[in-house]
């Protein structure tokens, strides 16, 4: 008989992660609320320019992915890890370590990115030397995760362990790739890759942050979770080896459908709608395992608020992950794309699959670490309608809004016009939806007091067991004899896994990102694309601190109705110098790729100072900071520099006298500002940053312009 070893389960680092995740459960869901409603009141950023939506809608997201997610995958897996590996964690210190790091991540998020301190890209905006913080404590984690896998007492690894394995090496990978970049300064830098190479980058990353951060280590917890709160075994050990195999590899190819119909090859965007379709089987075949462990247990279900709130989360995953592969078809991506239909897909995974799963677990965990019941099972009830009501509302008018807008985008008189050529007539038809989904938003929100009342009373009614002290037998290493199933071989051998696994989520990426960054044919160029004058690129620069990208589209799609309203469709050769690329995700404004050259400077002055002058109805905030900042030049020089070491052909020596070509242009702007019908009274006009940002906006577009035939 096995001799028996004593140890204890550490219970702190789950406690503190819990904590973190309630916490920042509040705050970031309520910065989202604050965004959804400045949506229908613009004038909610109260004048503060780091309260205006642009800011603070990455600070949302960021918030809610990385401190509200981010915690609860930490809180799962160091509460699980532990008890299916029958071994503590590897060090108390680096679960301390990466506990407060991870926290203090959050919160330079928070500092920086409302003050415009961004690099744009979706689920990536935070700047460099935060970029290295998150490596750091990564890799902190990750030494603790396979430090306690490597001296477990249990030989077989669990399934939900697979998952969180996947998830550790393939945000490494992700992380890295898509940070590749060249410090400006301090708080600022460009990124290697350029135009359509950035924008494949982005979203190989951005679609699988959400495949290896939201979705691959919540089935972990579901794997772990949902059969103990159910008491019940996993429905089958085989159906959960061909989800978590064919769903890493396939997930990783399915990037390039968040860019269909752009400047991106042919090629490369249906490579992405094939494995996006394929994505269904996988991703289905995790949620029947979830929810037929529930097999002869669906009584409970009734009973349980726990379980409800499981049963919903695998659901809502289930209906995402059958909705992004249905809206990667292309004809179905040309009605969804930048409309809110989108917005509403992604919420019901956040809201259903990642909120409903974090609150089941917090209702199950917390009682157990402080060894008492849970307060109040009549309150977690109530938190879960409240939870399903409020998502509900949330989200069925995004959807109505996002048929609403395309259809109108794309609707055509007899006579062959534009039906609503006002982009601004289809914005105005859309705020009832906007009104019933801050409605939504707030009833999810407001269940959130519910259950952080609920838990903190449970923890008073308790005391936390620390230590967990138990027993169990030496780890026996011998190989198993006799007939057992294949798998069993790779889950006795970690090491093995991680190579598989990585080896897996490599192999889409390589074939994908290779060609496009190895094959020039991908990105014809035009000789007419010159690099950005040093004050477009200022200019642009403040478009990227204001936020603009996240209502406003740089990308023309091949569609009569999109050349018809903004101009000739956008070319991938038209993007070479973009860094960071800038084609949007969403239309809450019009597209802006061809506004160069339509408007007058003094419209762009006006409109940037309050919307309401130029467009009557706008819910664009105003901008009256960049009338009154002036510009700062003294980056220009260094960044000149950074983007001649990544081959931006600026003449040599340049960076020293850009600034003297900066102030050349920013005084024609400036002149024409002053002799315009109400004349710009401001003797500092040249040195604003408003001069900056014109110049930018009255840049794009321009290049690849076809050039007016001469008559006779």
């Amino acid at each position: 008989m096995a001799t028996l070893e004593k140890f204890a389960y550490d219970n702190s680092v789950v406690k503190k992660f819990a904590y973190a995740t309630a916490l920042w459960a509040v705050v970031g869901m309520l910065v989202g609320l604050w965004a959804a409603f400045e949506l229908i009141f613009p004038g909610l950023n109260l004048g503060i320019p780091e309260l205006t939506f642009g800011r603070i809608r990455p600070l949302h997201t960021n918030a809610v992915i990385f401190a509200f997610v981010g915690n609860g995958i930490f809180m799962g897996v160091y509460y699980s890890l532990q008890r299916l590996l029958k071994a503590r964690m590897f060090s108390d210190l680096l679960s301390n370590i990466h506990f407060w790091g991870w926290q203090l991540i959050i919160v330079a998020a928070a500092l920086t990115l409302p003050f415009g301190i961004t690099s744009s890209k979706e689920y990536a905006e935070l700047e460099w030397p935060i970029d290295i913080a998150i490596a750091l404590i990564w890799v902190v984690f990750g030494i603790n995760m396979f430090g306690t896998i490597l001296k477990r007492r249990e030989n077989h690894l669990y399934v939900a362990i697979w998952f969180y394995i996947a998830t550790w090496v393939t945000v490494t990978v992700l992380h890295i790739g898509n940070n590749l970049e060249i410090p400006v300064s301090f708080m600022k830098s460009y990124p290697v890759f350029a135009g359509v190479q950035d924008a494949l980058v982005q979203w190989w990353y951005g679609h699988n942050a959400v495949a290896f951060f939201l979705t691959t280590p919540y089935l972990g917890l579901m794997y772990y979770f949902l059969p103990k709160a159910a008491n019940r075994p996993v429905f089958s050990y085989k159906l959960s080896i061909i989800h978590f195999w064919a769903l890493i590899f396939i997930y990783i190819w399915a990037g390039p459908h968040h860019l269909l119909y752009t400047s991106l090859p042919d090629w490369a965007q249906s490579l992405g709608m094939v494995f996006s379709l394929m994505l269904i089987a996988p991703s289905w075949g995790g949620m029947l395992n979830g929810l037929l462990t529930l097999r002869g247990a669906w009584d409970r279900v009734r009973q349980d608020p726990i379980l409800k709130f499981m049963v919903v989360a695998v659901t809502a995953y289930g209906m995402a992950t059958l909705e992004g592969p249905l809206l990667s078809i292309k004809s179905v991506n040309a009605i969804s794309h930048y409309t809110d239909w989108t917005i509403g897909h992604v919420h019901i995974g956040t809201l259903g699959w990642n909120g409903m799963l974090t609150f089941g677990i917090l209702y199950w965990l917390v009682p157990r670490i402080f060894n008492t019941k849970l307060y109040s099972v009549k309150l977690a009830n109530t938190h879960f309608w409240i939870a399903t009501l409020g998502m509900l509302f949330y989200a069925i008018p995004l959807y109505w809004a996002g048929w609403t807008q395309s259809l109108m985008w794309k609707e055509f008189l007899p006579e062959g016009v534009l039906k609503y050529g006002t982009f601004l007539e289809t914005v105005t038809q859309i705020l009832p939806m906007y009104a019933l989904r801050a409605v939504g938003g707030t009833i999810y929100f407001s269940g959130l007091f519910v259950m952080c009342y609920n838990l903190i009373k449970t923890v008073r009614s308790g005391e936390l067991i620390a230590n967990e002290y138990v027993e169990a037998p030496a780890r026996v290493t011998a190989e198993a004899h006799g007939k057992e199933h294949w798998h069993r071989w790779i889950e006795r051998r970690p090491v093995q896994m991680l190579v598989a696994a990585t080896v897996m989520v490599l192999i889409g990426g390589l074939v994908e990102l290779a060609p496009m960054m190895l094959v020039e044919e991908n990105v014809p160029k035009i000789a007419s694309v010159q690099p950005y004058t040093p004050l477009e690129l200022q200019g642009r620069d403040l478009y990227i601190r204001e936020g603009c990208v996240g209502c406003h589209s740089q990308m023309v799609r091949p569609f009569r109705s999109e050349t018809e309203r903004y101009g000739p469709y956008s070319k991938s050769g038209e993007y070479i110098y973009d860094r960071p690329f800038l084609w949007g995700s969403k239309r809450t404004g019009p597209d802006l790729h061809r506004v160069g050259g339509k408007y007058l400077h003094s419209w762009h002055y006006d409109h940037m100072y309050d919307p309401q002058i130029t467009s009557e109805g706008s819910i664009m905030p105003p901008y009256p900071w960049l009338h009154e900042n002036l510009l700062d030049t003294t980056s220009t020089a260094r960044k000149i520099e950074v983007l001649q070491m990544l081959n931006t052909p600026y003449p040599e020596g340049y960076a020293a006298v850009a600034n003297d070509d900066l102030m050349a242009q920013a005084t024609l702007i400036a002149d024409e500002l002053r002799k315009g019908a109400d004349g710009v009274q401001d003797p500092e006009l040249e040195r604003k940053e408003i001069v900056a940002l014109i110049a930018y906006l009255q840049r794009l577009g321009t290049d690849a312009r076809p050039k007016p035939q001469a008559t006779n």
